[in-house]
């Protein structure tokens, strides 16, 4: 350990700057817990209003198939920072606020009786010797800042310690501080008006950071924002516009989550006013993404136009199934788009697969920075696809080797595509301690409502040593056999199923 982190030293310390006739800005703007289906991108949701990131898709490359690195937070982002997959870098939940600082994952042998497996127990601090994106821009000549979300440790593993110039509001939690409309609970950030949104504010502080650059100097910026994360509130105003736009018969029945969306378009429609008013559209790259799919499993307390108090999810990912915490493709599968002027057509679409992680090899590659010595990259290049063309990749693969109870859960489990086939394989959940596996062709079934696993054998075995090479190749932990499993208490009949119903979450005045 201690000589894989001298290395990766070294590589930060010898990063070097190939020179380029053109020095592009990067904004990277992260969304949190925004689905697949939560935007107007694809056709598949009336209640919720995104004209601004369809003004952005008018501008660059919309993915059709673009994949967070996990069903969760925090493994996505140290992925998106990293260029690696969970399995390799080990951040596989999102306790990145809990204690105790913990670097490497842990894989124990004793868990909860009901099942064969026993999860996976992530690190909880990224580690400041990974040579993030933040450090790489850095050490070639960028200006570096970070607005909104981290959730991958306070000091000393905040973003100023990654290679970030500022970090505002300097927030280590999973979700904003407190709530989005003010009053907020940052220590070190307030409000300018009451009853201010986070997001506006932010964008705000982004557009103030932008214009105290250097002339000539290339600036890399990381938005990523609060929304649509819980807490759930969002400005009145909004939700009392939404409201008579419910339709009880669709799956999208909230208000509030609805407003929440408005405000993530909002402000992002603020950033692309400043950077048309600015006259950089031409030299700015602008990377739009979420870090996993949409919740479904929390409950918001909503009125309707009748006055009658009822409880709604967040959301709904149809066609998709499953939606945040879950390795379904609506757990994974999120909108993307991105902007990169002279190379990439406005308007153009894309059906190549692609990662998170794959945009830190493309930005090295792109922008003329080399990438770390001693440093494995699990992302590509897409720079192919983004003209137009296709990718050499033969897979993309998800490790979930957590339990996390939410709709459409499975136990630790992980999961490759290739083509238009997705095999998942349950750990130790098969016959006699066993993978138990699902196939799935997602171009004949995107839902992922029929398991072809005992129909095409064949393609289960190829598919799964393309798993089992993938976690040798990465050192990646596999969750080990449940010493304390004890068959009578085994229920794999709540695999999918949501126990006890929605969670409902609490208001301002709880």
């Amino acid at each position: 350990m201690k000589l894989r982190l001298t290395l990766i030293f070294a590589a930060i310390c010898f990063c070097k700057f190939a020179a380029t006739e053109e020095r592009k800005n990067v904004i990277f703007i992260l969304a949190d817990d925004l689905g697949w289906a939560d935007t107007t991108l694809y056709g598949h949701t009336e209640l919720f209003q995104t004209p601004n990131l369809q003004r952005l898709a008018s501008r660059g490359m919309l993915f059709n198939r673009a994949y967070s690195n996990s069903p969760l937070c925090s493994p996505t982002r140290a992925s998106a920072l990293t260029g690696q997959l969970p399995d390799r870098h080990g951040s596989v939940a999102p306790t990145h606020h809990q204690m105790p600082v913990r670097l490497e994952s842990i894989a124990d042998s004793t868990g909860n009786a009901a099942f064969q497996a026993v999860p996976i127990k992530s690190l909880t601090r990224l580690d400041t010797a990974w040579p993030t994106l933040g450090k790489q821009m850095q050490g070639a000549g960028y200006a570096t800042g970070h607005f909104g979300k981290w959730h991958l440790g306070r000091e000393p593993y905040s973003p100023l310690e990654h290679g970030f110039d500022v970090d505002i509001p300097h927030w280590p939690g999973p979700g904003p501080g407190g709530w989005f409309v003010a009053p907020w609970k940052y220590p070190e950030f307030k409000e300018n008006l009451p009853k201010e949104h986070i997001e506006d504010r932010m964008a705000e502080e982004a557009i103030a950071w932008m214009k105290q650059q250097a002339v000539g100097k290339p600036f890399y910026l990381n938005y990523w924002q609060f929304s649509v994360h819980a807490p759930f509130d969002a400005k009145q105003g909004l939700v009392d516009c939404y409201r008579p736009k419910i339709d009880f018969n669709s799956k999208q029945t909230s208000p509030t989550y609805a407003a929440m969306v408005h405000s993530l378009d909002d402000a992002i429609g603020t950033l692309l006013d400043y950077v048309d008013a600015a006259d950089i559209a031409d030299d700015t790259v602008i990377i739009f993404a979420s870090d996993n799919g949409g919740n479904e499993y929390n409950g918001i307390p909503e009125t309707d136009m009748e006055g009658k108090e009822y409880v709604s999810a967040p959301t709904d990912g149809g066609p998709l199934r499953g939606g945040k915490a879950s390795i379904y493709e609506g757990g994974i599968r999120t909108p993307c788009i991105v902007v990169w002027p002279g190379m990439v057509e406005p308007g153009s679409v894309s059906d190549e697969p692609i990662q998170t992680s794959d945009f830190y090899p493309t930005l090295h590659a792109q922008l003329g920075i080399e990438l770390p010595q001693g440093h494995v990259v699990d992302g590509i290049d897409i720079t192919p696809a983004l003209k137009g063309g296709e990718l050499e990749r033969e897979a993309i693969f998800t490790y979930f080797p957590v339990m996390p109870k939410v709709p459409e859960w499975l136990p630790p489990c992980m999961s490759v595509h290739v083509g238009d086939w997705k095999l998942i394989r349950i750990f130790h959940e098969g016959k006699n301690g066993g993978h138990a596996y699902r196939l799935f062709n997602l171009a004949e079934d995107l839902g992922e409502t029929t398991d072809l696993s005992e129909k095409h054998p064949e393609i289960v075995a190829r598919l799964d040593r393309l798993m089992e090479d993938r976690l040798v190749a990465s050192g990646g932990l596999q969750p080990k056999r449940n010493e304390n499993f004890d068959p009578a208490k085994h229920r794999p009949d709540l695999y999918g199923v949501q126990v006890g119903g929605l969670k409902v979450a609490k208001g301002r005045d709880e």
